[in-house]
């Protein structure tokens, strides 16, 4: 265990991935906030913004000009996608470790992450250094990591999910769909009109079939899966009016018969934020809510050729700050569960 506490900072703290990592960190027994960065806020005490943190994070939003990020041993990015890529040289430079819950080092292509992004990558020989931060798979290389790259939400719901099977080779790999639905929650806190409660209340749709941010953030991880065979993955997001979860229903189509409840089983025998349930069983996005836990189940419909994977997180948690805790807790060589301690909410 570290000796002495970590110093953290944070930037971008007033989304929801923001005040999420303020409220695991909070209570954390090996971490000391050290500072908060908000240009629009500066000034404002944390929990006038958000009351659910009064008592327990008296810090005030600073300008990042004014933050002393280079004193922190860590220092979190809950920002929109190309703002850390402008900060993260110049911290590693300074001895500071670098987690980025965006989207910035998370694609190792830079024109890849150029064509989707749509936008020029400020540090592109950074991406060959960042580690992507899915425990279950890159645990080793996330223990020396320096630039951490927290995986997005959905890819989190999805790899997990087909993990077991590319690794074991059992499966089609071009023929893999992934159906997925989030809470709006996952859209972020900036307001727009298809978040409104009177938009995304009582109505269900899916968006982005043509191409989503996160198609190749997930075939990226898939084709690692596949021992760096190509993949053919059809990824369909959707949006429900939900607030928190992410629920993702997985195809695949067999290749070699295997007892799939134990290839799961084993597979994540010692994870202990992934949750095998027993066969025929059917997990619920509430069963995770405000947890780091992944569920999931596995199905073979009539037992024929396709095998159906169910996957569901919290998209804020294990899909977003609580991945991101796991991942620092590995870094600096604390006990994984370190301030991930939570029992899901219910109701």
């Amino acid at each position: 265990m570290a000796s002495k506490k970590i110093k953290v900072g944070i930037v971008g703290g007033t989304g929801y991935t923001g005040v999420e990592l303020l409220r695991l960190l909070a209570l954390h027994p090996d971490v000391e906030l050290s500072a908060i960065t908000s240009r629009s806020e500066a000034g404002l005490p944390v929990a006038d913004m958000y009351p659910s943190l009064r008592g327990y994070v008296d810090l005030k939003f600073c300008d990042p000009a004014d933050a002393a990020l280079g004193q922190c041993d860590v220092v979190f990015f809950a920002t929109p996608n190309g703002v850390a890529m402008q900060q993260t040289r110049a911290l590693l430079e300074q001895g500071v470790r670098v987690i980025d819950l965006a989207a910035d080092f998370r694609i190792r292509d830079v024109a890849v992450w150029e064509k989707w992004y749509g936008m020029t990558h400020a540090c592109p020989e950074l991406l060959q250094e960042a580690v992507y931060g899915l425990p279950e798979q890159n645990r080793d290389a996330i223990r020396n990591a320096r630039l951490l790259a927290n995986p997005g939400c959905y890819p989190t719901a999805v790899q997990l999910g087909f993990m077991p099977l590319l690794e074991a080779g059992i499966v089609d790999r071009q023929y893999l769909v992934a159906d997925a639905k989030s809470g709006v929650s996952g859209a972020g806190r900036k307001a727009e009109v298809h978040t409104l409660f009177a938009e995304a209340g009582d109505n269900f749709k899916a968006y982005g079939v043509a191409g989503h941010r996160h198609l190749p953030e997930i075939s990226q991880g898939l084709v690692r899966m596949s021992g760096d065979q190509p993949v053919g993955l059809t990824f369909v997001p959707h949006l429900t009016p939900l607030i928190r979860g992410i629920h993702a229903t997985l195809y695949a189509r067999l290749t070699k018969e295997v007892d799939l409840q134990a290839l799961f089983e084993q597979r994540y025998a010692n994870e202990s934020f992934v949750d095998v349930l027993p066969a025929g069983a059917h997990p619920e996005t509430r069963s995770v809510r405000g947890s780091n836990q992944c569920r999931i189940a596995i199905h073979r419909p009539q037992g024929g050729d396709t095998v159906v994977i169910l996957s569901v997180i919290d998209n804020l948690v294990k899909g977003a700050a609580g991945q991101a805790v796991q991942n620092m807790n590995i870094m600096f060589g604390l006990e994984e569960r370190a301030g991930l301690n939570i029992v899901p909410l219910l109701p």
